[in-house]
Parts: C-alpha cells; structure tokens; sequence
C-alpha cells in the first residue's frame, strides 16, 4: 500500500508539471523573447542565457504607436462590454432563478445553444446591419457584440450563483416593501458578488483577447491590439520578431495580472453549482 500510496502522488506530481509546463512555456518564451537581441530569438541550439535588452519596446513604442492606441480601444471595449454584460447577466439570472415557467427553462436551453454556434455564423449576416446603421469601426459595435455573445453563459452561472441566495430573503424584503429592483439591487447583489466578479473575469478575458469580431467590424478607429499584432505578422517590411515578442508581453501583462488577482473568483465560476444541494 505504501509503495501504491508513492506511486500515486508521484503520478499527481508529475501531471502537475506537466500542465504547469504546457500552461506556462508560451508565456515564458513570449517574454524572454522580448528580452533578448534578435539574432538570439531563434538560435540553433536555443540561447538559454543571454544579455536581456529593452531595444524592442523601445522599438514598439517609436515606431508602431498605433499598438498602444489599440491597447486603448481594448480597454474601452473590454470595460464596456464587461460592465453591460455583467448587468445584463445579473438581471436575467435573477429572473430564471426566480421565476418557474416552461418557456424560460426553454429559453435558456437556447440561450446555451447559442452561445455553441461558431461566432463566424453570426458574424457575416450582422455585418451588413451594421453597415447601414452606421455602427461599423466604433467601441460600441464591438461592446455589444462582445456583450452579446457571453451573457449567456453569464445567466447562466448567475442563476447558478442566485440559487444559492434563500428566497426567505427576497421574501422579507418584500413584506418590508422592497421592489423587484431593490431586492436585486440591495439583497441580491451583495450576496451573489463572488459570482459576479466570476462573470467579469470571464468576460474580461475573452473580450481582450478576442480578434474576428475586431477584425470583421472595425478598420481604423476602434482597431484592437489584437489586430495591430495581427500586421506586424503581416508587414510588408518583414517580421520584427523582438518587436511581435514585446508588443504580445505588453499586450499579455494587464489580462494576466488581472486573471492572477482575481483567480479565486475564476475558479468559483468554473465550479458553480458543483456541490449545489
């Protein structure tokens, strides 16, 4: 047993590193890379050791600063579409918690059906709408397509969450002549934070990092940093790896810290409802 006992926690021990590995090697190699002199970037054998320069942020931030103003459209879509998203998700969750009915247990089958179907689909048929109402290259198209596409699982996991809230509370509240809306404002929303904040990371870090709707719907003005790393890969005057390496790190260091901070929350939105009842 004994012998079992070691085998078993080498076996654990191992799969730890190995995901660790398999998690953290890109991340790694993205940020040494920005670190290191081009001709190291890809040497054969690797250059594991090596003089660290800042000469490709220097680079990034002369000569291509239409990154940083797509790392300010980012941050504009990303708090917007999180803000909407969140609120949005809250309410609805609120109501599918709450209320029992067919056509809402319905609902929400389809609401998870859609959030299946490939963004690609929905894409193309919403482009020529956006065009004609003018929406087209603006923060606000791509708010509430980002908005759109993850509230679902935002009810979802905000149902989960309000589940878990006694109705009794709603209930009190209600005799003292709380509204609907003061119940969720004042009751609901305290108790339902942690799942909130849930939902906020998820939406964060999709509407960051996320590229085809960006790149269908805008051209200039609501350009994301996504896209912009997208032409450097493209440019005419070649790839400026240390230069694609800093603007990725630079472009990777506001996501991860926040995803670092806010990890309890993340991991409560991954298991919610796992030990329901």
């Amino acid at each position: 047993m004994r012998a079992e006992t070691v085998l078993i926690r080498l076996g654990k021990a191992v799969a730890v590193v190995a995901i660790l590995f398999w998690s953290l090697f890109p991340i790694v190699f993205i940020v040494s890379s920005s670190l290191k002199p081009g001709q190291d970037i890809f040497a054969v054998p690797p250059q594991w050791t090596f003089q660290p320069t800042t000469q490709h942020y220097v680079t990034l931030w002369t000569q291509w600063g239409v990154f940083f103003q797509g790392l300010a459209n980012s941050a504009i879509v990303t708090v917007g579409a999180t803000l909407l998203a969140v609120i949005a998700s809250t309410c609805a969750g609120y109501v599918f918690s709450r209320h029992a009915a067919r056509w809402l247990e319905l609902s929400i089958v389809g609401l998870i059906a859609v959030r299946l179907i490939p963004p690609i689909v929905v894409t193309l048929p919403l482009f020529p709408i956006v065009n004609r109402l003018g929406l087209a290259d603006t923060h606000l198209v791509l708010i509430i397509l980002y908005a759109t596409f993850f509230v679902s699982l935002g009810t979802v996991l905000m149902r989960t969450f309000i589940d878990q809230i006694p109705r009794d509370l709603d209930e009190a509240a209600a005799i003292d002549g709380a509204s609907r809306l003061t119940i969720l404002r004042r009751v609901i929303v305290p108790l339902a934070a942690p799942g909130i904040l849930a939902v906020a990371v998820f939406v964060v870090v999709f509407a960051w990092n996320e590229f085809l709707f960006a790149f269908i719907f805008t051209g200039t003005n609501a350009k994301t940093a996504p896209l912009v790393i997208s032409e450097m890969i493209g440019s005419i005057d070649g790839v400026d790896w240390g230069v694609l390496f800093a603007a990725s790190t630079v472009q990777l260091a506001p996501v991860l810290i926040f995803v670092i901070l806010m990890n309890r929350y993340l991991v409560a939105g991954l298991t919610a409802g796992a030990t329901k009842g």
